[in-house]
């Protein structure tokens, strides 16, 4: 009795210290705001080909691929254990981006895992301030994954990631870090999840110039996903950018003296406004090795859309498969009427070989 008293009393304790250190974080950053420009566009890229056709943000999604420990922590778990995962993505105007992730768990300590992901801007045309061209100039970004997660009871999992980030721009370079803390929750049922996600707290450390370095902009995110009993679907909601309030922003005053006002305000009821701080998923799973999904994110719709012609812009797609000891996944997400991007990934288990 006495054993079974003090390790109940040591989970609560797990359990009290995942929970303050979280809201301590929250309350220390809860005045921040993203604006129309950010750090690091990096960090605001979804490595994983799955995460990308379910809109490109979930809060609480899970699966044996250590790319989704990648965007919330908290989803590493026994079952990533020795798996690794690869992707890359031909994005948009010869910018590339691809990563690669690793994840081993120990029964006794819990889930480790990392990876690295890099973004390519392809070479640019360098000119002077009168337009005279100079050459050429390539810039780049590059983020390392150090995760850790522990399950603080059967229904809970709390996960950390210390993510060093730097960039390079010609001859300027920058660096900071961020972090990303994250609580999932898994119902008894195994349908029902919910996740709680705080990503890319942190800052700037060295900046490009000799201006001073500048904080990143945190996103916290709440969401859930289910699947049904008795059919093969599975639906998921996530809430995101909840510290920024509204999503109004101002490109601030230039060299022309111009100063560029975009009101998320303009021409939107309040109904439109909540849509754009949400992410819809849903798949068609018939099996383990096969998997259809498709997703919405309303305010990249809304954001960039073309007035004469809003067509497919928001919406995301994709499919998975298993073929022998491979997981392969594709995902398509249209940004733009221009412009999709394409997204690729093949996850194994070193453990099956």
């Amino acid at each position: 009795m006495l054993i079974q008293i003090y390790k109940i009393n040591q989970l609560m304790g797990l359990k009290r210290t995942a929970f303050i250190f979280l809201i301590s974080m929250l309350a220390s950053l809860a005045t921040a705001q993203r604006g129309g420009e950010s750090l690091f566009g990096i960090l605001h890229l979804t490595p994983s080909a799955r995460l990308n056709a379910l809109g490109g943000h979930q809060a609480a999604y899970t699966g044996e691929d250590p790319s989704l420990a990648l965007y919330n922590p908290a989803m590493a778990d026994s079952s990533l254990h020795k798996n690794v995962s690869l992707g890359f993505s031909p994005y948009i105007a010869d910018i590339n981006y691809g990563y690669g992730s690793f994840a081993w768990n120990s029964p006794d300590m819990g889930t480790f895992f990392g990876g690295i992901n890099h973004l390519g801007y392809g070479e640019m045309i360098l000119t002077d301030e009168n337009g005279v061209i100079q050459g050429n100039f390539n810039a780049s970004e590059t983020v390392i994954f150090l995760g850790y997660a522990k399950k603080l009871s059967p229904r809970f999992t709390a996960g950390l990631t210390f993510k060093p980030v730097f960039s390079s721009i010609e001859t300027y370079n920058s660096w900071g870090i961020a972090i990303d803390a994250g609580i999932h929750y898994r119902h008894s049922n195994g349908r029902f999840h919910a996740g709680l996600l705080l990503r890319n707290a942190g800052r700037q450390i060295s900046s490009y110039n000799e201006t001073s370095p500048e904080s990143l902009p945190p996103d916290l995110q709440i969401g859930f996903s289910t699947r049904l009993e008795h059919a093969p679907f599975r639906f998921s909601v996530t809430a995101r950018d909840l510290l920024s309030g509204s999503l109004d922003y101002e490109i601030p005053e230039n060299d022309y003296g111009i100063t560029v006002n975009q009101p998320e305000s303009a021409n939107a009821n309040k109904g439109n406004l909540l849509l754009r701080h949400l992410v819809f998923g849903v798949e068609f799973l018939p099996s383990k090795n096969f998997y259809v999904a498709a997703g919405l994110n309303p305010r990249r719709r809304q954001e960039l859309k073309a007035d004469s012609k809003v067509s497919t812009v928001g919406y995301s797609w994709g499919f998975g498969f298993r073929a022998y000891k491979f997981h392969f996944s594709y995902s398509s997400a249209r940004y733009h009427l221009s412009s999709s991007s394409n997204h690729f990934s093949i996850t194994t288990s070193l453990s099956e070989f």
